[in-house]
């Protein structure tokens, strides 16, 4: 049986300390740690995510997120497209940016 794109992010992100995961308030499948959403899930093809300013334009240029669909042209908001395991990877890496900015770990806008 072949493991979803969803599936496999919630298994590795549910592993760090203090994340949970669960439908939001709009159907998203959403991260979090305590009260702070440290992203979500809208199926198997888009992640979105909110992150400092400069995380945020850093993670632009590189072209790893997108504009949020319903935030375009916001800065902080952003959208990555799940349709392969090189973007899997990427968007767990994305999760993890928030959730060390978070838990008070390594600071986003040192790790983008």
């Amino acid at each position: 049986m072949t493991i979803s794109a969803s599936q496999r992010i919630t298994e590795v992100v549910t592993s760090w300390p203090g994340v949970t995961a669960g439908t939001g308030r709009r159907g998203e499948w959403s991260f979090r740690v305590g009260k702070r959403e440290i992203g979500h899930l809208h199926g198997d093809h888009a992640a979105h995510f909110s992150f400092p300013r400069q995380v945020w334009a850093a993670l632009v240029e590189q072209r790893r997120i997108t504009d949020h669909p319903v935030f375009p042209g916001r800065v902080g908001p952003g959208a990555r497209r799940i349709e392969d395991d090189a973007d899997v990877r990427d968007v767990i890496e994305l999760m993890r940016l928030n959730y060390d900015r978070v838990v008070g770990g390594t600071p986003a806008e040192h790790a983008a």
